[in-house]
């Protein structure tokens, strides 16, 4: 009887599973029929738990004015803290501002910075990071958490293994990544080289909005604009 039980279950399970595509796909579809009309766009990351009297909110909000200023909408979490802030920004400049939210047990909501056409809601991880990346035309990276370092390394990963085409990643605030970028440099890639140095091509590590700025301009000087895969 407990195996016919426990049969019973994992073959609920199955179903259940069978059934999610339909809804993974209804959010791949709305994510990509409003993702395709924005325009270019730069996505700015960073930790939800960041107050506003933080240098680094301050920060990322000058740096989505300059980056709409530059002629790129922003796209961001859609949360509290950096999100925020990159959301505020965006909207301080008369720029496009984009949410992508998720639902999460504590940290996200949505903040009152994104456009009200452009705020998009996530059940799942997976389809809202194919957003990011698709129409994404570079990386912010503020100071975060595990979000932020996911959306980084994974990042780095599909440009590194060419699943999508090279956009510039640049990490602001050397005071909070530089021990992460030379333990990179020195450990994964000299010590064991489990990479190329090829593969830090296009990371930056910066401080301020102008070198935010600079960079895009110099990469985007050199190669079109368009969704990434």
């Amino acid at each position: 009887m407990r195996q016919d039980q426990h049969h019973k279950g994992w073959n609920e399970i199955k179903t259940n599973d069978s059934w999610a595509i339909f809804k993974i796909m209804g959010e791949f579809v709305d994510g990509f029929e409003k993702m395709s009309q924005i325009g270019p766009c730069v996505s700015i990351f960073g930790s939800a738990r960041t107050k506003p009297e933080n240098k680094y909110y301050q920060l990322a909000s000058d740096v989505a004015q300059s980056i709409v200023e530059a002629g790129y909408g922003v796209i961001t979490g859609g949360g509290p803290g950096i999100m925020e802030a990159g959301n505020k920004g965006a909207h301080l400049a008369s720029g496009t501002s984009v949410g992508l939210n998720i639902d999460l047990p504590f940290e996200q909501h949505d903040n009152p910075y994104i456009d009200r056409d452009k705020n998009l809601d996530f059940d799942y991880f997976f389809v809202r990071k194919v957003m990011f990346v698709k129409y994404s035309q570079g990386f912010v990276v503020m100071p975060g958490g595990f979000g932020t370092l996911d959306e980084l390394f994974e990042a780095i990963t599909l440009i590194q293994t060419h699943k999508i085409e090279r956009f510039p990643i640049i990490m602001v605030g050397s005071e909070f990544w530089e021990g992460l970028f030379d333990w990179v440099k020195s450990t994964v890639l000299k010590k064991f080289g489990n990479i190329s140095a090829t593969d830090l091509d296009l990371i930056h590590l910066v401080d301020t909005k102008e070198e935010v700025i600079e960079i895009l301009n110099a990469f985007y000087n050199k190669f079109d604009l368009s969704p990434n895969f």
